[in-house]
């Protein structure tokens, strides 16, 4: 009896059974079980897994193009304008791929996000083309 993709469950009993007769496997009691069963067990292993990887988050104020003489003539005090308009929402980074959206609060004089936009995974893969 060869097993087939249709059987869920097979031991190795009834496998080499029939090549060797049933009594050279009286002992081997091995249960093989179907791909699919224990799949949410993988899943939340996987995801214990990857719990402990750090990640580098980044808030993004905003961007702007200078010329390196222009660089080079900032000093205490000069202002660089940014493309952002004042009130704009401001994008947060994982390891560099934009993940939310997110507005500036204060809390205990510290600055802080609010994440106001998470970014579904349908729009990071077309950001990636």
């Amino acid at each position: 009896m060869n097993p087939t993709r249709d059987q869920k469950n097979v031991t190795l009993k009834e496998v080499t059974a029939e090549g060797r007769g049933a009594s050279a496997t009286k002992d081997k009691g091995y249960q093989f079980s179907a791909l699919n069963s224990g799949e949410a067990a993988a899943k939340n292993k996987n995801l214990n897994f990857i719990l402990d990887i750090p990640l580098e988050v980044t808030v993004q104020l905003g961007r702007t193009r200078m010329l390196v003489n222009d660089l080079l003539k900032l000093g205490q005090g000069s202002v660089i304008e940014l493309e952002k308009m004042a009130g704009e929402t401001l994008e947060i980074l994982a390891n560099q791929r934009l993940v939310a959206r997110g507005e500036v609060v204060v809390i205990n004089e510290k600055f802080g996000i609010r994440v106001t936009e998470i970014i579904s995974p349908m729009e990071r893969v077309e950001k990636l083309k």
